[in-house]
């Protein structure tokens, strides 16, 4: 800043009021000293000016695995959105691990982060006391407790599932199995809830037997497709709570010999990237990652700039929908069936 001083032939304390934009400094002057700012290759010192200002400008956004695909286009338009307000995105991935998770705490304090998102599933609560304790925002997926300083976003599971239930009982499928998440996870109580509810709204049954607990990722849907495979009556349609799951489900049904969806119908959800190109496409619930990401920044962004916080904190809402592709068709032991049970000619 010296340097820039003495080529523009004006103070350090002008150069520091152009470069943080304070309008005392003539509009003239300002284009000088930026002019030589660019010919130096000058760059502030954020941190330092952070202390000072005692605004980091930065959010913290903690994942539970950044090599799941549903959490990448997360990272990346929450960044997009946060360059656009001047803010930048210090990511973290606790790989489920509560170690991981103590460190990423530490990382976020240490960097002053302004507020943090919280996408851990499964790890929510341990965060609370350290980041309260320091008076920092906080959004959740889901789990985010009614009290100050805290955001919740509320996913309407009910909606895209419903919709994922009675698409299956339009192609008559009746035996319809649901391959959840680990149900230590909240969300996965709520999305196999969400299951059961829209099958009991068709009056349709649901065996015990086709309702398996995965670990949402592809492995843990190959083993649940192999339990799936060794009952007598078998399923002719299988919901998964992820689209790793699904996936894993049709590769095992690949191996086994079955055709989706001619032989048997799979369904995911989130809609990842992946679930568009795989083969047969993925029909699967889309939990949109681009307006969850937009969803918390917009509540951490609130939350910074409210000079009272709310009591009872704020709740947003994430609405699902079905996203019809090729993995789903007519019950194998429905075609060529008329609705009065008589064969029909099938075009």
């Amino acid at each position: 800043m010296r340097e820039i001083a003495r080529r523009a032939k004006v103070s350090t304390a002008t150069v520091s009021r152009t470069i943080n934009g304070v309008p005392s400094v003539t509009p003239h002057l300002a284009k000088r000293i930026w002019k030589i700012v660019e010919e130096v290759g000058y760059y502030p010192d954020t941190q330092a000016r952070g202390l000072v200002s005692g605004r980091s400008r930065t959010f913290g956004l903690i994942v539970s695995e950044i090599t799941n695909p549903f959490f990448p286009e997360i990272v990346q338009v929450l960044e997009n959105i946060a360059v656009q307000h001047n803010y930048e995105i210090l990511v973290s991935s606790t790989v489920h691990d509560p170690e991981r998770m103590k460190h990423s705490v530490r990382r976020m304090i240490e960097r002053r982060v302004e507020g943090v998102a919280v996408m851990t599933f499964g790890m929510e609560e341990a965060l609370l006391d350290d980041f309260k304790f320091r008076n920092i925002p906080l959004v959740f997926v889901d789990v985010g407790p009614g009290m100050s300083r805290v955001s919740n976003i509320r996913v309407d599971y009910l909606n895209g599932l419903r919709h994922a239930v009675q698409h299956l009982a339009a192609l008559r499928h009746t035996k319809i199995a649901f391959v959840s998440g680990p149900l230590a996870l909240r969300s996965a109580v709520a999305r196999r809830e969400a299951f059961l509810h829209s099958m009991e709204e068709i009056q349709l049954s649901v065996s015990p037997e086709f309702l398996i607990e995965g670990n949402h990722t592809m492995e843990g849907g190959v083993a649940a497709m192999e339990q799936l495979l060794q009952l007598p009556e078998r399923p002719t349609a299988v919901v998964c709570s992820n689209d790793m799951t699904a996936i894993g489900v049709m590769r095992k049904s690949h191996e086994y010999g079955l055709k989706v969806p001619d032989d048997i119908s799979i369904v995911g959800f989130d809609d990842i990237r992946l679930s568009e190109f795989i083969i047969p496409a993925l029909t699967t619930v889309q939990m949109s990652q681009a307006e969850l990401a937009r969803l918390a920044f917009q509540a951490l962004y609130k939350e910074v700039q409210r000079k009272t916080p709310a009591p009872r904190g704020t709740e947003y809402v994430l609405v699902t929908k079905l996203v019809q592709r090729d993995s789903t068709g007519i019950a194998p032991d429905a075609k060529g069936t008329g609705r009065n049970g008589h064969k029909t000619a099938l075009l």
